[in-house]
């Protein structure tokens, strides 16, 4: 048999139906197990969040009126940073191995394979964000009604976030420290999450409806679930083929 004739089944097994889920759900095994490996890096956004809620009071005012105002703004602002310190990682391991190369030659759509790997980001970063905030708000005196909406809040805002993010890191991943660069891209296009995103509290905590925030909250996520997989396999694409 000939190498050719030895490549079929390998080609037929990733072109028969659920070829695609498996190369997506082996993606995201495989970036979940490394990130796991790496548990400095895993812990560093979810250090950062708490250092920061910390400080604040001490910078600011211990006083509990002074605190509940700021914190809506004061929780989603460190969530977003936090989340961004690990956004410049996100693809330049692989790019550093020669792994990306890979996925671009793959048979799979780079879109629903980069689709995976921002799956993995959420999941061990923006989720246990989410998780966590309700315990730093209570630093803050967070009026407890307002709990369940930060955390929703949260969960919508920082897919979107990571989604976003994707997309400046996938740009930047052949520039050397680019993540100042990184920063600047995206950080415009985060507006909207946090414009909302406060909102959402800020509305839980006087008593106003707050379906309308996450509605937008939930449209920023759809939009960019939509638009987001296939500006990231774009620009995968112009960061290594230039």
């Amino acid at each position: 048999m000939t190498q050719g004739q030895k490549a079929t089944p390998a080609i037929a097994e990733t072109a028969r139906p659920g070829g695609l889920w498996i190369a997506f759900t082996a993606t995201l095994k495989r970036d979940m197990t490394l990130m796991f490996r790496r548990r400095g890096e895993l812990i560093n956004p979810l250090v950062f969040f708490a250092l920061v809620i910390t400080l604040f009071p001490i910078g600011i005012s211990p006083e509990r009126e002074v605190l509940a105002l700021i914190a809506p703004g004061l929780l989603w602002v460190a969530a977003l940073l936090a989340a961004l310190l690990s956004l410049d990682s996100l693809f330049r391991t692989d790019y550093d191995d020669g792994s990306l190369e890979q996925m671009l030659l793959a048979p799979q759509p780079l879109a629903a394979l980069g689709l995976a790997k921002v799956v993995a980001h959420w999941l061990l970063t923006g989720l246990p964000l989410a998780l966590v905030a309700p315990l730093l708000g209570v630093m803050l005196a967070l009026p407890a009604g307002s709990y369940g909406v930060l955390v929703l809040a949260l969960l919508l805002g920082s897919a979107s976030l990571s989604l976003m993010g994707a997309i400046g890191a996938a740009l930047t991943v052949g520039i050397a420290r680019g993540g100042v660069l990184l920063s600047l891209l995206i950080l415009p296009l985060y507006i909207p999450v946090l414009i909302f995103g406060v909102g959402a509290v800020q509305a839980a905590i006087i008593g106003e409806g707050v379906a309308a925030h996450l509605a937008m909250l939930g449209a920023l996520l759809a939009a960019s679930l939509l638009l987001a997989p296939w500006a990231i396999a774009a620009s995968l694409r112009i960061s290594i083929n230039g």
